[in-house]
């Protein structure tokens, strides 16, 4: 194994950037990132704590959930989830955060990073109610740094053509559960049906 331990050897072996690449970086939102995030259903929000321990945590809603409150800053709200609050804790100790915005067919996503802080409630808290549920805290990010970035990796995954995707050979999460946490008391079948509508029925509700 031959390891990289150096900036200078990682330049030497990926080479320049192209000018195009790196005059694309912006610092605040374009009218054509507005765009994006407004027909987004999906994002990842990537966090870590003070000792550089991360976390990646996928967020998704009706396209446009991720509020633009204005040209430096946009409002993440929080959905029901298993209340590990991974992410949360992450930015208590560290306010540093990328968020990366997909939309399905586009293989171009948008990347922003900048400054994190959770907010408990505000006036536009109201805009942000799916199905009844208003969420009971947001995270706002300070745009730092804001750029598009290219295809690539979803035209070599293939991501978006089904008619390339391969039926994985994987177990229901349910199986996924009952094998990784043994201690769970359900059976398989209490969690089959666990995960399946009363699942889907308990995306909004705490």
């Amino acid at each position: 194994m031959s390891e990289i331990t150096d900036p200078a050897e990682l330049r030497e072996l990926l080479g320049t950037p192209m000018p195009r690449a790196v005059a694309k970086e912006r610092i605040a939102l374009h009218p054509r990132d507005r765009d994006w995030i407004a027909n987004s259903p999906f994002i990842v929000l990537a966090t870590s704590d003070a000792e550089g321990n991360c976390d990646a945590s996928p967020k998704g809603d009706p396209a446009g959930f991720v509020q633009v409150l204005d040209d430096k800053t946009i409002a993440i709200p929080e959905r029901p989830g298993n209340r590990r609050a991974d992410g949360y804790l992450n930015i208590l100790s560290n306010p540093r955060v990328g968020v990366l915005f997909l939309i399905p067919t586009r293989g171009e996503t948008l990347r922003v990073n900048g400054r994190a802080k959770l907010v408990r409630d505000a006036p536009y808290f109201d805009d942000m109610v799916v199905k009844g549920h208003r969420p009971i805290l947001a995270i706002e990010v300070e745009i730092e740094q804001i750029f598009f970035h290219c295809a690539k990796a979803f035209l070599r995954s293939n991501l978006w053509k089904p008619e390339e995707w391969q039926e994985p050979d994987l177990p229901t999460q349910a199986r996924l559960v009952k094998e990784l946490q043994p201690n769970t008391p359900e059976t398989v079948e209490q969690l089959e049906e666990y995960y399946g509508e009363i699942y889907q029925n308990k995306l909004y509700n705490t």
